[in-house]
């Protein structure tokens, strides 16, 4: 099977890259989220341990509270400790970076600590991806909408992407729109192969990046289409870089932001296990 444009090559060896999973105790839907108990390890645990196992050279928590921290300790998971006060994960990820001596072109792989059903084969994708495009300051994931609804769901965060496979934009908002069709036709005829193969694609939340983008990240200007839209990733379009997207062939298994969440991946993990 050939590679998209811009993808590595299958059987190409995996890069080397660090995994970080930001991880802070304030979260006001649920309650010391970072160590909510799944199939008896903490939540954090499970999202290192599973990140662990895309190939990556090491995987490390970095943690705003002594109790994450000691809770990585218990279960064999590397950890530093970030500052408390960041205002964004990108941030605590450039802190991180400092702390571990990453630089240049190091590669790292940004893995949310609310994510334990993460798929491993994904981190390793993105990091792959970041390899292959010397041109790129950053890597993620999309895949395409499976439903009208999440075409309009301003939860869920589209992109588009050019003909090298880079993101053009990413937007709350249905797009691209098509202007003679409507939002409705245009989503039936984008089911439909009509549009040369072009589908809606919903981003993924996972980010790889070049060690020493990341550190100069927090210090670039917020742009007006970030504020407006609230996604980090804008501003780095927005002052120029270049953000190579992989197309995932399937949704990944859902985060954790409230208990409702985690009951429904508690479900999952021992449905998996079973």
């Amino acid at each position: 099977m050939s590679a998209a444009p811009g993808e590595p090559t299958p059987g190409e060896p995996t890069p080397r890259f660090t995994v970080l999973v930001p991880a802070r105790m304030a979260s006001s839907r649920l309650p010391d989220k970072p160590l909510a108990d799944i199939a008896g390890r903490p939540m954090v645990v499970r999202v290192a341990e599973r990140a662990a196992q895309s190939g990556a050279l090491r995987t490390v928590v970095a943690a705003d509270d002594a109790r994450i921290l000691d809770a990585c300790a218990a279960h064999g998971i590397e950890s530093i400790a970030t500052r408390p006060d960041h205002a964004s994960g990108s941030d605590r990820l450039a802190e991180a970076c400092t702390l571990l001596g990453l630089d240049g072109d190091d590669l790292v792989v940004n893995v949310q600590g609310d994510e334990p059903l993460i798929d491993p084969h994904l981190v390793r994708a993105v990091a792959a991806l970041l390899a292959a495009r010397p041109g790129a300051s950053m890597a993620t994931a999309a895949h395409a909408i499976a439903t009208a609804e999440d075409f309009h769901n301003p939860n869920v965060v589209k992109v588009v992407l050019d003909a090298e496979q880079f993101a053009s934009y990413f937007s709350r908002a249905p797009i691209p729109c098509a202007r003679d069709l409507g939002t409705g036709a245009w989503w039936q005829e984008a089911q439909a192969g009509a549009l040369a193969g072009f589908a809606p694609l919903r981003h993924i939340g996972i980010y790889s990046y070049r060690a020493g983008f990341l550190r100069r990240f927090p210090a670039l200007a917020q742009a007006p289409t970030e504020r407006a839209e609230q996604l980090e990733q804008l501003r780095a379009l927005w002052h120029g870089h270049r953000i190579a997207v992989h197309r995932a062939a399937q949704a990944p298994g859902p985060g954790v932001d409230t208990p409702e969440d985690l009951a429904r991946v508690r479900a999952l993990w021992a449905a998996a296990s079973a």
